[in-house]
């Protein structure tokens, strides 16, 4: 038997916890880890930005589908931001 999640504002702000997790993890690997290559740096890279997406858009079909909560991730009030400055 599948165990269905609540999506719920709880799990949204759990989403959003978690993108900002992966935010701060892609900032330390910008600044602090280093590889033997740029492509190892790339791929591991890209793995991040991959799960974090997926979470993203997680929590945009949850919003697009009336789920409220705030505050939203850092990176998406920036992205925000620049499309109202925009």
């Amino acid at each position: 038997m599948k165990k269905e999640v609540p999506h719920d504002k709880y799990f949204l702000k759990s989403l959003h916890q978690e993108i900002d997790l992966y935010d701060r993890k892609l900032a330390h690997l910008e600044k602090y880890v280093e590889f033997a290559s740029t492509a190892d740096r790339q791929e591991a890279e890209n793995k991040l930005l991959a799960k974090r997406a997926l979470l993203a858009t997680t929590a945009r079909q949850l919003a697009a589908e009336g789920v409220e909560f705030d505050p939203c991730p850092r990176s998406f009030r920036a992205s925000a931001d620049t499309s109202a400055n925009g």
